[in-house]
This record gives C-alpha cells, structure tokens and sequence, in this order.
C-alpha cells in the first residue's frame, strides 16, 4: 500500500481563503470560495468596465421592478454603472404604474376570473396613445415612454427607471413581444407603432452591443426575450466587425431559478466570462449594488 504525508498533498481548501467575520466590509469579509469568489469578480469587472469608460448593460424582467428594485437602478445609473437599461415589455408597464399612481402589479388570479386581467384603462390608453404618436417622431420605445414620464405630473416619477434614463441621457430599451404585454388588450394599441418602436430599440441596442468589448453584460430576471434578443444583437456586432467583435466581455446572469436561454445564450453561447448566480432578486440585487455604490 503506498500512502504519502498529507502534508505534501496539493489541497483545494486552504484557511487563508476562509471567511472573516470580523471584517468590517462584508464583502472582505466572504470566503474565497466558489460564488462568493465569482460575485467579487463581476464586481471587479463592472468597477474596471466603468474606470475604463466601457459599456455596462443592464438587461432586465419585470420582477426586478415589481419587488421594488426600482430606486436600486436608479442609484447605479446616477454613479455610472449603468451605460445602457433594456427591459423585456413588462418593465415599462410596471415603470409607468408606479410612477403614475405608486403602485403595481395586481392579483392575476382573481382578475382572469372575470377577464378584467390587464384591462387597467389609463395603462393602456396613455402608453398605447404616447407609443402611436412617437411612431410618427420615429421615436424608439424606451424614449417614448421616458419622455412622457419626464414631462408628465405623475407623483411618483422619481422613481421611475425610464424617467431616470431619460434625464441622464442613457440609452433605454424596450423589446416587446407581440400580444404578450396587457398594453396590447386595449383597443388603442397599434401593432405598427408598437413593433416599429420596439424595433428601432432594438437597433439602438444593438449599437450598444457592437462597443461591449472589454465591457460587461448583465441579465437580471428575463427568462425569454432579453437572451434571445441579446445573442441576436451579439451576431450583428460580430458580423459587421472585422475581428469579429466583441469577443473579450464579461456576463452575469442573476435569477431564482435555473432556465435554458440565460444559460445559454448569456453564458456559454457567447464565449465569455460568465457567471451565474441564484437567489431571490430582492436580495442579490442590493448585495450586488451595495459592492459596486
């Protein structure tokens, strides 16, 4: 039997990465192991990424905005962590509900009982009304609903993520999907001004996309659209870039639960950094904010 002195055996956990709990920073005070690791990382990249004047872009799902994540992405694009906010086509809808009356999101189960499910009159009528007259500025989607926000007596506009874009001059996305927003029950939606206001979003992100070199991409909480729309941007970006462009990026992919298309497109399809990680928004999401403010 051979046997060796443990003393000379090469170990994968050594004391100096353990926790300390008497550090005063809590992220000092994290083992060196595992995720812990991996979220200082992003941390580090997002910190290089905005020192180095690169794109940070913040792609998100409704639920970050209907558990009050709202003021936490507002703080980040005052201090420049965020150079770019797209959002699937809940976001808005919440956005505009909460800097219009203060709150949001109602109790889906009661109300498709008796089909009043999304049928919100001032939701739909003003988004819907504010889109359609946009189209005929060519505006984009996110512009649209920012401007109406910025110039409207709404209560509550301060804490409005769009409002806040707009003000700061940073690009905001929406990418909606046809028939799948409550907007889109209303009899004052326009399928023509809603697609092309969308899809001229989605050009202005792609041009977002094609500087993300050295930058950093993070998707929060959109299970569908925001992968796909992503990876189709990423292929423009190298499609139209001689070296294939970017190639060198960090990506993040923060939800409650494993799904294929974060996983895959965000993560591995694109071939970068990646991390991904799991847990309820209303607390990694501050974690995460708490590092970078």
């Amino acid at each position: 039997m051979f046997r060796y002195s443990l003393k000379s055996r090469q170990s994968k956990v050594n004391i100096k990465n353990f926790a300390n709990p008497k550090s005063k920073n809590f992220f000092d005070s994290l083992p060196k192991f595992l995720k812990a690791e991996e979220l200082k990382k992003l941390i580090q990249a997002i910190k290089k990424a905005k020192k180095n004047k690169k794109q940070i872009v913040w792609m998100l799902g409704g639920h970050t905005i209907k558990c009050g994540l709202s003021p936490i992405f507002i703080e980040l694009m005052q201090k420049g962590f965020i150079t770019h906010l797209a959002m699937n086509g809940s976001v808005p809808i919440h956005d505009f509900e909460i800097a219009f009356i203060g709150s949001t999101s109602e109790d889906v189960d009661e109300a498709i009982k008796n089909g009043t499910f999304g049928m919100a009159k001032e939701t739909g009528q003003i988004m819907n009304q504010a889109i359609t007259k946009g189209l005929r500025k060519k505006q984009g989607y996110g512009l649209i609903l920012g401007k109406l926000i910025t110039e409207s007596k709404y209560p509550y506009k301060n804490l409005s993520i769009l409002y806040s874009a707009y003000k700061l001059n940073i690009p905001a996305t929406v990418h909606t999907a046809i028939g799948a927003e409550i907007i889109y029950q209303h009899p004052e939606a326009n399928g023509a001004a809603l697609g092309q206001a969308s899809f001229s979003d989605f050009k202005k992100f792609t041009k977002s996309i094609e500087k993300l070199e050295n930058g950093v991409v993070l998707n929060l909480g959109s299970a569908v659209i925001m992968p796909e729309v992503f990876l189709k941007a990423l292929s423009i970006s190298r499609n139209q870039s001689k070296e294939n462009k970017p190639k060198n990026f960090t990506a993040a992919n923060f939800d409650m639960i494993s799904h294929y298309r974060p996983l895959t497109n965000i993560l591995k399809r694109p071939g970068a950094k990646a991390y991904d990680f799991r847990g309820h928004h209303e607390i990694m999401i501050p974690l995460l904010a708490q590092a970078l403010l």
